[in-house]
């Protein structure tokens, strides 16, 4: 009977934790107070659409989280936050519902991140997009380090090997710890200086204060 009752508890125990929320309720009803009711409700949406594919393949998660992410509206950051340059938590990028590029690319990362997905896996990737004529950020899914990447972009809702994409050329992988110069094939070549990326210990710092 003891041994019954702890099993249960056991399982009970494992239900919580396979139920934990991408968002934990203090953050969100932050985000309610800062951005309204329907700020909420994406977020709703949101937890709903990462449990839909918690255990699903790898491929399925990123067309999923590709898909969601891709519903918020472009805006460049001096529209959204007066400010050149700034990298969005991913509370703040759905609590707003706009945001540019790298913020695409931070929430599809940290909510890949939330399913599992290895992060060794995943890259914010810097291009040069020919049809826009600018710089550009992407995610990229590597299966192995000298795999053909799979690109997530906000520009495309369909998730295509870089071979197909001719309308970004790769110029470097950045993955939090490393730089490297882009291929359309693997990782590509590590870079010998270690370098600080100023917005992502900007963005790590921003996430841990849960900033919203």
């Amino acid at each position: 009977m003891i041994f019954k009752s702890i099993f249960l508890l056991f399982l009970l125990f494992l239900n919580s934790y396979a139920k934990e929320p991408y968002v934990d309720k203090s953050t969100l009803d932050r985000i309610g107070k800062k951005y309204k009711m329907f700020a909420k409700k994406r977020f709703f949406f949101q937890q709903q659409t990462l449990d839909s594919v918690k255990s699903a393949s790898d491929m399925e998660k990123l067309k999923a989280v590709n898909e969601f992410y891709n519903g918020v509206m472009y805006a460049p950051d001096i529209k959204v936050y007066k400010k050149k340059d700034y990298w969005a938590t991913p509370y703040e990028f759905l609590g707003k519902d706009k945001g540019d590029c790298e913020d695409y690319v931070i929430a599809k990362y940290f909510a890949l991140k939330y399913l599992g997905v290895d992060s060794k896996k995943l890259f914010f990737t810097y291009v040069r997009s020919t049809k826009f004529k600018a710089p550009h950020m992407v995610l990229t899914y590597f299966k192995t380090p000298k795999s053909e990447p799979l690109v997530l972009d906000n520009n495309n809702l369909r998730i295509f090997p870089a071979s197909k994409r001719k309308d970004l050329i790769p110029v470097y992988n950045f993955n939090g710890d490393s730089l490297y110069k882009a291929s359309k094939i693997g990782t590509g070549k590590k870079l010998n200086e270690k370098k600080s990326h100023k917005k992502w210990d900007e963005l790590k710092q921003n996430m841990k204060k849960r900033k919203i």
